[in-house]
């Protein structure tokens, strides 16, 4: 089946990856090194990174039950402490992929979010919301975590997301940051894109849709 739509998640896919950011955090921190990614994949569907993104818990909960979490580790962190740490940089060549492929197929957005900052992307300040607006403004439909109490890998998200572009899973392109989440689009049938770098997810966005992107950000 040819391909009729690409799928986008957002953090670490348009803006530059959160993880960079926990790393950042814990060198300033003198702790150990991806400790926040650890406890975020302990316990992956009842901890406080997965209640807060399916909207169980508010910020108040989350605060409380990540530091449980890393106290139980041996290095307390409040969950108030990474929140604004999500809020990552735009990279405007994958921006500029998002508005190409939009001319030829269909695009929607899938995040796992929290109701936190401004917008979508939790920006942590109106610029950085309105940055991210314009790239939400180009998706045919977005799918956040916190709105509809489901989280990627669950299929159910993805599949909310074909019946509303009203496409089949096998005519989709996926792209996310996460192996977890690609290997969930995988197994639908999805053509699935890990994004480890800018230029190398432009490349096997390429290959998968036969679009071509600009080599660098088109300034005219």
């Amino acid at each position: 089946m040819s391909i009729e739509a690409v799928i986008w998640d957002l953090g670490g896919v348009f803006t530059s990856s959160p993880f960079e950011a926990f790393n950042r955090f814990e060198a300033q921190r003198g702790l150990p090194r991806d400790l926040i990614r650890t406890v975020n994949t302990t316990n992956p569907n009842s901890n406080a990174w997965a209640l807060f993104e399916r909207g169980e818990i508010d910020g108040a909960g989350f605060d409380r039950k990540f530091l449980e979490e890393t106290t139980a580790l041996g290095h307390p962190v409040r969950g108030a402490e990474v929140l604004p740490l999500l809020s990552g940089e735009v990279r405007p060549r994958m921006v500029e992929a998002l508005t190409i492929c939009k001319q030829r197929f269909k695009v929607g957005c899938i995040t796992n979010n929290m109701v936190h900052g401004h917008g979508p992307a939790m920006a942590t300040n109106p610029e950085s919301a309105s940055r991210g607006g314009g790239i939400m403004q180009h998706f045919d439909a977005i799918i956040e975590s916190s709105k509809v109490g489901v989280r990627k890998p669950d299929p159910r998200i993805y599949l909310m997301m074909c019946e509303q572009l009203r496409v089949e899973a096998r005519a989709c392109v996926y792209l996310d940051d996460l192996g977890i989440n690609c290997k969930a689009a995988a197994q639908l049938g999805m053509v699935a894109i890990k994004v480890v770098s800018e230029p190398q997810a432009l490349a096997d966005l390429e290959g998968a849709t036969g679009l071509t992107f600009p080599k660098s950000q088109n300034r005219s």
